[in-house]
């Protein structure tokens, strides 16, 4: 079957699974808000509740970025999150950027495709993800050992797995119900913010305590001065949520804010308009935030399949060669492998305490962050060629030069390209600083948020005016 017939294949199959109807008229602003606070409440109920058949003391602690970059919660129905929405979305996009789909995507069918392959696409991977998850055993038995047994039976597994695949179901549901009109923004964006969110109270508010000190700074402060203890133990601390991450937190999102603001600005003119003069701007942060992205997603497939080998596979795969992946000690903690170094420090203190891992975890990721920066502008379309094709499709040219696709595209290059790598290396520099300062919601984190709380700001403006303006709404055909 050729790609094309796989698609529209995968597209029919879509029609069949459950999804959210689209408003016969537009929606409010007010009503719009009111549903998104629904759909919050929904993900934020169903990240409470534990899976069944899995005690939630055995589930296992869940890694902070994968928390973050996939909202998903350890030991609940947000297990996976929205993990397999978030790699359905990426594997469609590079697809189609890279050419492997042939697919007009301004047109109304083709979108309708290409939409229809990404749910079905997401739903298979939620099914993998579930089957992987009981397979392994995740739930049932100490994962940094060899398993030769699971202490739970058939049944309660695929229960287990059902409910996985369900919630990721819903999941997807919300998320739709979003896009559809019925919401702002969507429930991916929406449920990354909620989590980054959640972590950042958490750190600041909560009451818990672990080791004699509470896991909130706000609590932990008020115990100090209460007891007239140590002021050092509230600005920095072990594992993080001190008063150096506050600040830092305050700081890095200023900055962030500032960056997201800048443009770099091409001048363009076109002879159709009576040499009207324009400037093209291309953001100064050209990639946001995709490479820390897929560097937690390469996090996060290290730690499943490292798992998988040491479960199924080691007569077959040598011990060794698991640990050169990930390596735990007697209490769970990853300590080695690609895992570990991968994985951000936990405050300033835990840098200090392992230089060797913040100097190869820097490295690591402001290579990664090049790399996939690079590989997401000659995918998704944002690369030079394609940039100068839609420029002299819509009758715009540089001052000064023909009406050249490959000229423009030099020209455009020596902007594109520079502005890749170098916000590719803002962005990992800000992160790994933002997880040795013990930033609240980790550096990754904090990027994501910042950059969906924009977006929110410039949907809620918009829609704000479209309402105050009803004849702006029919000038641009809402």
């Amino acid at each position: 079957m050729s790609y094309m017939g796989l698609l529209k294949a995968m597209a029919e199959v879509a029609k069949y699974i459950p999804s959210a109807p689209k408003p016969v008229r537009r929606v409010s602003l007010g009503e719009r808000l009111m549903w998104t606070a629904l759909a919050l409440i929904v993900y934020l109920l169903m990240a409470h509740t534990p899976l069944y058949g899995v005690s939630p003391q055995a589930a296992p602690t869940q890694f902070l970025i994968l928390q973050v970059v996939f909202a998903a919660h350890s030991g609940t129905l947000m297990e996976l999150g929205i993990g397999p929405i978030v790699t359905a979305g990426l594997i469609m996009q590079i697809l189609a950027g890279a050419k492997l789909i042939n697919l007009d995507l301004t047109d109304a069918e083709g979108r309708k495709i290409f939409t229809g392959a990404q749910k079905t696409l997401g739903l298979l991977l939620a099914a993998l993800q579930a089957v992987m998850y009981v397979l392994a055993c995740r739930y049932w038995s100490f994962a940094g050992n060899p398993i030769t047994y699971c202490s739970a039976g058939w049944s309660v597994r695929i229960a287990v797995a059902l409910q996985l695949f369900l919630a990721s179901l819903f999941v997807m549901m919300l998320d739709e119900m979003i896009q559809k009109g019925w919401g702002l923004g969507s429930g991916v964006s929406l449920f990354i913010l909620a989590g980054v969110a959640t972590t950042i109270f958490w750190n600041m508010f909560s009451p818990l305590k672990v080791s004699n000190e509470y896991i909130g700074l706000i609590p932990q402060a008020i115990n100090v001065v209460a007891n007239k203890g140590d002021l050092s133990n509230i600005i920095v601390r072990a594992g993080g949520r001190d008063l150096v991450g506050l600040i830092s937190t305050f700081a890095i999102t200023i900055i962030l804010i500032y960056l997201s603001s800048v443009r770099v600005e091409i001048p363009i003119t076109s002879p159709r308009l009576y040499t009207i003069k324009s400037k093209i701007p291309l953001q100064f942060l050209y990639v946001t935030n995709i490479p820390i992205l897929f560097i937690g997603i390469l996090y996060s497939n290290v730690l499943v399949f490292a798992t998988l080998m040491r479960t199924y596979l080691s007569s077959v795969v040598p011990s060794s060669v698991v640990d050169m992946l990930v390596k735990y000690d007697e209490n769970g903690h990853v300590v080695g492998g690609i895992a570990y170094y991968l994985s951000s420090p936990n405050g300033l203190l835990s840098a200090i305490a392992d230089p060797t891992h913040l100097v190869i975890y820097s490295v690591l990721v402001v290579i990664l962050a090049a790399v996939f920066g690079l590989l997401w502008v000659e995918v998704a379309g944002l690369n030079p060629s394609t940039q100068a094709q839609q420029l002299i499709e819509s009758g715009f040219e540089v001052p000064g030069f023909r009406r050249n696709p490959k000229i423009l595209e030099q020209i455009l290059a020596k902007y594109i390209y520079p502005l890749t790598i170098l916000s590719s290396l803002i962005v990992a520099i800000i992160a790994i600083t933002a997880d040795i300062l013990g930033v609240y919601g980790s550096g990754t984190g904090l990027l994501l948020a910042v950059g969906i709380l924009q977006q929110y700001y410039s949907l809620i403006a918009y829609e704000r005016t479209l309402e105050a303006y009803p004849l702006l709404r029919r000038l641009v055909g809402e």
